[in-house]
């Protein structure tokens, strides 16, 4: 099942970085797909891959609004902070925890530490003293 959810994820990102669903692009994104070379087996759970899943269809609607808010009211503020990687997270976890902070345009993964960190640029508005 996992193998399955891998696909899912090579095509979604295919889709999300073409933005075409013509289908000369699906068959060359199924294609690259199946062709990607694989990545060491570690065991993931479903319920992991589902959950993560699960937050990219929230950060979809959640990257316009942000860009939506950059737009109407300029954020001038940024700074940098540190974010905990999840405990036992395999590579492919990673991987698109990263992604998904990236995704969102007031944030950016700027490093991933060996030693279970994001390092993350945010922009933000400048709050009131």
């Amino acid at each position: 099942m996992v193998g399955h959810l891998n696909l899912i994820l090579r095509l979604t990102i295919w889709f999300l970085l073409t933005a075409d669903f013509s289908w000369p692009n699906i068959i060359i994104g199924v294609i690259i797909a199946f062709f990607l070379p694989g990545r060491q087996k570690a065991p993931e759970s479903l319920k992991d891959w589902l959950r993560v899943l699960g937050e990219i269809m929230v950060a979809i609607p959640q990257a316009y609004k942000e860009a939506f808010e950059i737009i109407l009211r300029p954020h001038k503020h940024e700074e940098i902070t540190m974010e905990r990687v999840k405990p036992g997270r395999t590579s492919g976890l990673i991987f698109l925890d990263i992604f998904l902070i990236t995704f969102t345009p007031k944030t950016i993964v700027l490093k991933y530490h060996e030693d279970g960190w994001y390092e993350v640029h945010l922009v933000r508005r400048r709050k009131k003293a």
